[in-house]
Parts: C-alpha cells; sequence; structure tokens
C-alpha cells in the first residue's frame, strides 16, 4: 500500500500532473468547481508524520468535500508525494470513496429479497417518475443520489431505504415522497457537499 511521507520523496519521481496541484484533465463533463484546498492542507498536516496514512487521508478529504474530486487526489499526491497513479488505485479499489459529486441528501434503498418482495421496486419507480431519479444517480440540482443496495439488515422493516443514514421502514411509494419533501433543501449558493458524511 502506498506510504505517505511527509516530503522525503525527490519530485524527479513524480511526473509534472503529479507535481501541481491543480492541473485538470480535460474531458466532456462539466467543469469542477474549485475547492478551497486549505481545509485539505490541514487535514494533511495531520498526517505528514504518519507512514501508510492514505487511506485516512482520503476518507478525511471525503468528509470534507463530499467526494474526491481531481483537483482533491491531485493535490493528495502532490503534498504527500505518492504517485497519483497510487492515489487513485486506492481511491478507486475501495467502494467507500467516490469521484463524483454527490447528491446533499443520500437515499439507499434497499431491494434485497425481503424489500423486493414487499415492493421496494415501486419505491425505485416513484423517484424515477416523480423526482426524474434513477438508482446510482444523481439529481441535476446535486440534491439528492439515489443507490439500490442488496440489504440493510431491516429486513423486519421492510420495503426499508435509509435517507441521510436514517432508516424508514414500511415505506410506501407515496411514504418516500413524502419523506424526501420533509428533508431541508439546500440554498443554490450552499450546496457544495452532501451532508450525508460517505
Amino acid at each position: 500500500m502506498p506510504e505517505f511521507h511527509g516530503g522525503n520523496r525527490n519530485d524527479r519521481h513524480l511526473s509534472p500532473a503529479m507535481t501541481h496541484p491543480t492541473v485538470q484533465e480535460k474531458t466532456g463533463a462539466a467543469a469542477e468547481p474549485p475547492a478551497d484546498l486549505a481545509r485539505l492542507d490541514r487535514i494533511l498536516d495531520e498526517f505528514k508524520s504518519v507512514r501508510g496514512a492514505l487511506i485516512p487521508i482520503l476518507q478525511r478529504a471525503q468528509d470534507a468535500y463530499g467526494y474526491l474530486s481531481r483537483q482533491v487526489l491531485s493535490h493528495i499526491a502532490y503534498k504527500a508525494r505518492v504517485p497519483l497513479a497510487d492515489v487513485y488505485g486506492v481511491a478507486t479499489f475501495y467502494a467507500q470513496f467516490h469521484l463524483e459529486r454527490r447528491g446533499r441528501h443520500l437515499i439507499r434503498v434497499c431491494d434485497g429479497t425481503a424489500c423486493h418482495v414487499r415492493g421496494a421496486a415501486k419505491n425505485v419507480e416513484i423517484l424515477e417518475k416523480r423526482l426524474g431519479l434513477v438508482p446510482g444517480g444523481t439529481s441535476a440540482d446535486y440534491e439528492y443520489t439515489v443507490e439500490v443496495v442488496y440489504c440493510l439488515g431491516s429486513c423486519g422493516l421492510a420495503p426499508v431505504a435509509v435517507v441521510d443514514n436514517q432508516v424508514c421502514g414500511r415505506l410506501t411509494p407515496e411514504g418516500m415522497i413524502r419523506h424526501l419533501q420533509a428533508l431541508p433543501q439546500s440554498r443554490p449558493e450552499a450546496n457544495g457537499k452532501g451532508n450525508h458524511g460517505s
């Protein structure tokens, strides 16, 4: 596993893209909003003398920003003196890390056996029909991200969903919509990261 060294490596081992913290590749995707890297620098300072701290750094960075943007990953690689390929390798290996911006509210709808038999598919369907939310997708306003999972460990409450870490049991399609409508909505300028802590 890549190790975090607070600055003992020689930069000549890193490619130019890895030595510049704000390099962004050109893609067909919309440009990422620039991140306030001061928060990330504080996180990196906490771990500068800790060997093998890449995973905790990534976890804390994701908590701070809601996801791991290219800019954040590049900055981690640069400051930690870890090859960018290694940082991406760790971030893409573990399912806990997300490289795309996610919604402020995370909706995990269970479609395990008990939930499926009791109508989970209708709860997923209503999200798509009423709100345009598809499994694995994020709303255009970054309010919601929807994931379909295959067990939340609450089979006795089927069909169940977890919304922002709150278990919602015995959900009907209309109950799902009511629950989402009761969630606090963000102000447009305040919607930089999710509050679901994943």
